[in-house]
């Protein structure tokens, strides 16, 4: 999979992110000389071939007021565990939801979930819905509480390369 010098100058000018105004694309087209056509289509192409998977909103939730975040750990039934995780995912107070193979016999679970909320109490609420959800499915599971923010970035292209 390889791209061409102007996908290379789009992925260089977006890779920090849209600028946040009424119109990204034709704002990335200005910078670079093309038309927000051109920005949008190849951005197209790229997500269709692979290049990039997707284009979204990274809001900060720590800024938002949701302080407590917890990546919630399940032992769900290998036979349900797609249908429930994409239920578990749907969740408004998930951010991110996955399948992961289990490292027996030390780690059981293969649902993990990150949960947020305003505070901890919250979190532990919101854990006690997605084991209801789960039911009978469920087996065990666990909460790693995040003890720090780490800076979230996508990837960035390396000058040359």
């Amino acid at each position: 999979m390889s791209i061409d010098a102007t996908d290379r100058k789009i992925l260089t000018a977006t890779q920090a992110g849209l600028p946040l105004v009424a119109e990204p694309y034709a704002e990335v087209a200005r910078w670079l000389d093309m038309t927000e056509a051109e920005v949008i289509e190849r951005l197209a192409k790229m997500k269709d071939r692979g290049v990039i998977r997707r284009i979204a909103v990274a809001p900060n939730h720590y800024a938002l007021g949701v302080v407590a975040n917890g990546m919630s750990v399940w032992d769900v039934d290998d036979a349900v565990a797609e249908e429930l995780g994409a239920q578990v995912g749907a969740l408004d107070f998930v951010s991110h939801c996955y399948l992961r193979p289990r490292a027996l016999p030390d780690w059981p679970y293969n649902l993990f979930a990150m949960l947020h909320g305003p505070d901890r109490d919250a979190v532990e609420a919101h854990r006690t819905e997605v084991r209801a959800l789960l039911g009978a499915s469920c087996r065990t599971s666990d909460i790693l509480y995040s003890a720090r923010i780490l800076k979230k970035t996508g990837m960035r292209l390396a000058e040359g390369a």
